[in-house]
């Protein structure tokens, strides 16, 4: 079973450990409870595990949004504050780390603090818990020849995993994870993988580079993908023009119409009150729109102009730039499940190791300058280089990679950036095919903790390991947190070997590998053993051996380009460190981390950018940013962040006072006039970090007075 549901020990409740999202959370009860399994069919939504307890209540250690519905499953309430007579009922509690429901037969109340969610019975009763888990699987693999007439027919059968076409689809736990692509002889598709009939057709020339961008609007709209001319789409009596840019025209497809989708869905099951709806300069009956097909809501969509919908969309959250090559099919249907726009760049344009900007990516200062970066591991030269977090340091310092790997991709308008094929980023994620395969990956674990090893081979930077002391500040989650130092080569394979959720390294390495106390180690080298999930590399030039820990066995890091400074590596380091204990993905704690430093853009990531070590409160990334107006009042926003399972789509709030509506995410959410006690109760509930003047502080150590 992927879900265990144990009994608390010191308090009243129950545990559950999700082990394929490696999640744990915490409800209690009014008693102690001992749950007995029951059957899964007794709840209104699927389950993968269903207990029943006797209780008065059932609460949940953060702030929640409850949707109860009656026998028949009509939506009778929503919100988190609210009371039902007497009846059976289904209820469902958002957010929580696994889908959780429950099945009652009574009447109840809602009560929510500004930490706690708690449903009271109006009387002790049986309580049936279903919990599911947010983990989404491809229903199979599509094998199909790689010219690309073949790959338009495997295309177009992404959309087999859409659960609804109906504007519901926007949100992700309804989307489902698109099958798989691989090359082959023949062309075969696997019997459970079906597309619904959506009437959507997308034309585009048969090339890679015209089809690769109209991949995740082949997978959202369930379209047939054809070959012609000119890129257009088409519906039944409507056709939209992709032409001359298909690049552009197709993300601003995807960003309208999935706009228009979360805002047409409040006429469905789900009729919140959503900030989009009530700003929106559209006028369309959306409760017209909710009930057509697919294909009939999307040409009334189109049929706005996208610079009248432009200035009400939220900025995206990721552009995926893949080679227009016939070796990067296989990272299609991960690029289409996390709805990214798509490029396609035939020509690469190599990193200017000379030009603005670039200085520190490819060449150290000169010798005189040399203190500011971090130490050698030669006791000759640590004198000159104390402050150079490397190796031992020659005469003219560079880059472990050559030069001519790197490449300057296009600027993009999204806040993180994703690239498939050859050549080295500057300031995107390398993706790989190797990582997006172990996001799917599904294992039991043997403990519910989360490990987390800082491993420091250099006494000179211990002030770093000081970095453990910021994981496992956590209420909901177990760490176990081990720092070691100067590892030999057998202890830092066996190190690598271990199933450590998180590697927080500190130390040196260049192009001989990683140094040790006896000697170096050569990731690209060593035939080695990889267990650890995601690290963190923070060593000058540690990019290659990073993607060696990728390609044997990790699904994500962050590694540097270039030397880096002692200093702000080190600040790096304790940013990262908060921020994933935060529950931030790689991709978005890097970028929140270049907002506070400039040489933030000396490191990248490798594998899987949207990987996690835990959860926050919330389930959400978040980013405040405050402004003292006056004494007493303060201008507030917070940017949310698609995060892990709760992805584009879902639907967030914030537990301020001036704030009453849902948004959906991404988003940015502002308020005027928040008293500094709003201000300080909101900061209590949940570790987060805050920009304050132009720099980063968190959300426990802001002082608001």
């Amino acid at each position: 079973m992927s879900i265990d549901i144990d009994p608390l020990c010191d308090a009243a409740g129950l545990t559950v450990t999700d082990h394929i999202e490696n999640t744990q959370f915490e409800l209690y009860t009014d008693r102690r409870v001992v749950p007995r399994p029951s059957p899964k069919e007794d709840h209104y939504f699927p389950v993968d595990a269903s207990v029943t307890v006797e209780t008065r209540f059932v609460e949940i250690p953060r702030v929640a949004i409850v949707e109860t519905r009656s026998s028949d499953g009509t939506l009778a309430a929503h919100g988190d504050s609210y009371s039902m007579p007497t009846g059976e009922y289904y209820v469902g509690i958002d957010p929580a780390p696994t889908k959780l429901y429950l099945r009652f037969d009574s009447g109840f109340t809602v009560v929510s603090t500004d930490q706690t969610t708690r449903i009271e019975l109006d009387r002790a009763a049986e309580v049936t818990l279903g919990f599911r888990s947010l983990h989404q699987a491809p229903a199979g693999t599509i094998t199909t020849p790689t010219d690309p007439e073949s790959l338009m027919e495997a295309v177009s059968l992404l959309g087999s995993a859409l659960q609804t076409t109906s504007p519901e689809r926007s949100f992700p736990t309804l989307r489902g994870h698109p099958p798989l692509i691989e090359p082959g002889d023949e062309f075969h598709v696997p019997e459970r993988v079906e597309p619904p009939d959506s009437g959507v057709r997308i034309v585009v020339p048969p090339e890679y580079r015209s089809l690769y961008p109209v991949v995740p609007l082949a997978y959202y709209f369930a379209a047939e993908v054809v070959p012609g001319e000119p890129a257009r789409i088409e519906g039944d009596g409507w056709e939209h023009a992709l032409e001359p840019d298909v690049e552009r025209r197709a993300a601003e497809v995807l960003r309208q119409s999935f706009h228009f989708d979360c805002i047409a869905r409040t006429e469905g099951f789900y009729p919140v009150d959503l900030h989009e709806r009530e700003a929106t300069a559209v006028d369309l009956d959306w409760e017209a729109l909710y009930d057509m097909p697919l294909a009939e809501r999307l040409g009334e969509y189109l049929a706005v102009p996208f610079k009248t919908v432009e200035p009400e969309l939220p900025q995206w959250t990721l552009t995926t730039d893949v080679r227009p090559d016939p070796e990067n099919i296989e990272s299609l249907p991960f690029v289409a499940s996390e709805l990214s726009i798509v490029r396609s760049p035939e020509t690469v344009t190599p990193a200017n190791t000379d030009g603005p900007g670039q200085p520190g990516f490819f060449r150290t200062p000169d010798i005189q300058s040399a203190e500011l970066f971090r130490g050698s591991a030669d006791s000759e030269t640590r004198d000159v280089d104390a402050a150079v977090r490397g190796a031992d340091v020659p005469t003219e310092r560079g880059a472990a990679l050559d030069s001519a790997e790197f490449v300057q991709p296009e600027e993009v308008d999204t806040v993180e950036h994703a690239w498939v094929g050859e050549g080295v980023p500057l300031d995107a994620n390398k993706a790989t095919l190797d990582a997006y395969h172990r996001r799917l990956e599904v294992g039991a674990i043997e403990q519910s903790r989360i490990s987390v090893l800082v491993v420091c081979n250099d006494d000179q930077m211990s002030e770093e390991d000081e970095v453990s002391e910021l994981y496992g500040l956590r209420d909901m989650v177990q760490f176990d947190i081990e720092v070691r130092h100067n590892l030999s080569r057998k202890e830092m394979r066996e190190v690598l070997a271990s199933d450590v959720d998180f590697l927080h390294y500190i130390g040196h390495v260049d192009d001989r590998g990683m140094q040790c106390a006896d000697d170096y180690l050569d990731l690209t080298q060593e035939d080695l053993e990889v267990g650890v999930s995601a690290f963190l590399l923070n060593a000058c030039q540690s990019y290659k051996q990073g993607e060696a820990l990728i390609h044997r066995g990790s699904r994500g890091g962050i590694v540097t380009l270039s030397d880096i400074a002692n200093s702000p590596a080190t600040q790096l380091g304790r940013i990262i460190a908060r921020l994933m204990n935060s529950g931030f993905n790689l991709r978005t704690a890097l970028h929140v981390a270049k907002r506070e430093l400039i040489t933030g853009h000396q490191y990248i990531v490798v594998g899987d950018g949207a990987t996690t070590i835990c959860q926050n409160r919330s389930g959400l990334a978040i980013v405040v940013s405050v402004t003292e107006q006056h004494s007493g009042s303060w201008d507030f926003s917070a940017e949310f962040f698609p995060n892990g399972h709760h992805g584009i789509g879902s639907l967030a709030t914030i537990n301020l006072k001036p704030i009453d509506y849902n948004y959906y995410v991404p988003t940015m959410l502002s308020s005027s006039d928040v008293s500094t006690e709003e201000l300080r109760s909101f900061f209590n509930l949940e570790l987060a970090p805050v920009f304050h003047k132009n720099e980063l502080v968190w959300s426990d150590r802001f002082s608001i007075d």
